[in-house]
């Protein structure tokens, strides 16, 4: 069966940077798009980013661009979500999933794995 794995999530400094993994089991290469989704407390889901199974486009949410970077490892059958100058209002559970269309907002997806956390604090 299809499964999805984070890590990578911890306690940062602002400014600081964090690379979460995705780990996908249950399927081969990059038969999903796989996208990033964070929760805060007390605010909505919010799509932040994905990578497209199509044709290996990228997308990234506004409050993202510039800061994060998604990349897939068909090899390893790993998605990575790498985060630099992370900011306090970063803080959330991060998860992955597998978003039908990855530019489709609010994404529809069958399978998501168990979230990671982030904190960025001094």
């Amino acid at each position: 069966q299809v499964q999805l794995v984070e890590s990578g999530g911890g306690l940062v400094q602002p400014g600081g940077s964090l690379r979460l993994s995705c780990a996908t089991s249950g399927f081969t290469g990059d038969h999903y798009s796989i996208g990033w989704f964070r929760r805060a407390p007390g605010k909505e889901r919010e799509e932040i980013s994905c990578i497209s199974s199509l044709d290996g486009s990228t997308y990234y949410t506004d409050s993202v661009k510039g800061r994060f970077t998604i990349s897939r490892d068909n090899g390893k059958n790993t998605v990575y979500l790498q985060m630099n100058s992370l900011k306090p209002e970063d803080s959330a559970v991060y998860y992955c999933a597998t978003p039908y269309y990855c530019r489709v907002i609010p994404w529809e997806y069958d399978y998501w794995g168990q979230g990671t956390q982030v904190t960025v604090s001094s």
